[in-house]
């Protein structure tokens, strides 16, 4: 082998050494919800100089109807580069595939608000180094997953500073014959007051102006699109600050690939405001 392929060959060993050694670690992890009698999977990122030295901010990230914990890292596996270049762990919860983040007054087993803005928190706080507080906290997701950010952080304004949605169902209401919400929440004719109750655009009275940094985001043609420009609506005439934006695109893993980039500034920019990084 001539000194030319020799010094080539050095050169992308080393390139592909720093690479590795420079790179998001993706865990599997397994916890356990109390709640539900049963243990769940998520996805952990850390950014690639991750140690037990340093705190980080976490952001939840929540998967849409009939997906999983898994979804994210499988389409979006770009994010990991948003965990290195932002120095923040992601954490991709499983909220059963429908599961709408609720604890349902009708099944025991699907107790997922207790799980994600509880047990979950917990689960991470203890076995990673974290900023163990509201201020180091985010939580956003899409589709139901958008719907359950905004309802579990509406709800622990005391465990999340920062929430998100995109191209969420931040109104059930329109949907009560669909995506298994039924199951959930029971029939909306039967029980139209848990319904109104648990419709995230119902649940804004909750919030105070700044109590929550917000950020939400849909694409024009999406199918969504009427609902997310209601809850803006509502949101300023009750003047609650917050980021809403709209793009071109649809209900797809191409538009939350984008998405999730530019949500994730807003977040970084909230955790070195309130933790003067």
């Amino acid at each position: 082998m001539n000194m030319y392929k020799k010094t080539l060959l050095l050169f992308i060993t080393c390139f592909l050494v720093f690479t590795k050694a420079h790179a998001a670690t993706v865990d599997t992890v397994l916890t356990h919800s109390a709640a539900m009698h049963k243990d769940i999977k998520a996805v952990v990122i850390k950014p690639a100089d991750y140690s037990q030295a340093k705190k980080f901010p976490v952001l939840y990230l929540l998967h849409g109807f009939s997906g999983n914990y898994s979804d994210w890292i499988l389409k979006v596996p770009s994010i990991t580069k948003l965990a290195d270049q932002y120095q923040v762990i992601i954490v991709c919860a499983d909220g059963n595939f429908a599961g709408w983040y609720y604890d349902s007054p009708f099944n025991k087993e699907s107790q997922y608000e207790t799980y994600v803005g509880a047990e979950l928190v917990n689960y991470i706080d203890k076995h990673y180094a974290t900023i163990a507080d509201r201020s180091g906290r985010a939580i956003t997701g899409l589709s139901m997953g958008g719907h359950g950010a905004m309802f579990i952080a509406f709800k622990h304004q005391d465990i999340f500073g920062a929430v998100g949605s995109m191209s969420g169902v931040v109104d059930i209401r329109p949907f009560s014959d669909s995506f298994g919400i039924e199951k959930v929440l029971g029939k909306y004719s039967e029980h139209p007051e848990i319904w109104e109750k648990n419709s995230v655009i119902n649940m804004i009275y909750l919030l105070k102006p700044n109590s929550l940094a917000i950020t939400f985001d849909c694409g024009y043609d999406d199918f969504l699109y009427k609902v997310n420009t209601a809850f803006h609506d509502e949101l300023l005439m009750r003047k609650i600050p917050h980021d809403f934006t709209i793009r071109p695109g649809a209900h797809t893993w191409e538009y939350w690939g984008n998405s999730i980039t530019f949500q994730m500034v807003f977040f970084s920019h909230y955790f070195s405001k309130v933790n003067k990084v």
